[in-house]
């Protein structure tokens, strides 16, 4: 794989990981009300807008990134996403990681790492 083929890949990673924590904390952030205040105050938290502006930052990389290498292996390597939002959300949210869940990050890592390897 080229640098620049590398750079969007870590940066897809990157900005997905980043997208999914900042809906979460969005989420999180109106748990005080329900049904359509909850949703209100979820618009007007700065997380909501994060995780949008990173989902469409991430839409423009993955397709750069997909430009580059041949869907089966771009959709295999984009695989390592699920890996950094579950460590990245056990530091910040204090989520479990169970025996099954680390030995699934594990197999997924090794999965990428064979794909990568090609």
């Amino acid at each position: 794989m080229s640098k620049l083929t590398i750079f969007l890949w870590v940066m897809n990673v990157l900005v997905d990981t980043l997208g999914q924590l900042a809906f979460k904390a969005a989420a999180l952030s109106g748990t005080a009300y329900s049904g359509l205040a909850h949703w209100r105050h979820m618009l007007s938290h700065k997380w909501i807008w994060v995780g949008i502006f990173s989902y469409v930052f991430e839409f423009l990389l993955w397709l750069a990134f997909l430009s580059l290498v041949p869907l089966s292996v771009g959709v295999m390597l984009g695989s390592i996403n699920i890996v950094a939002i579950m460590v990245v959300g056990r530091i910040w949210f204090k989520e479990s990681l169970s025996k099954w869940r680390l030995i699934g990050i594990l197999l997924i890592a090794c999965g990428v790492l064979v794909v990568g390897i090609e």
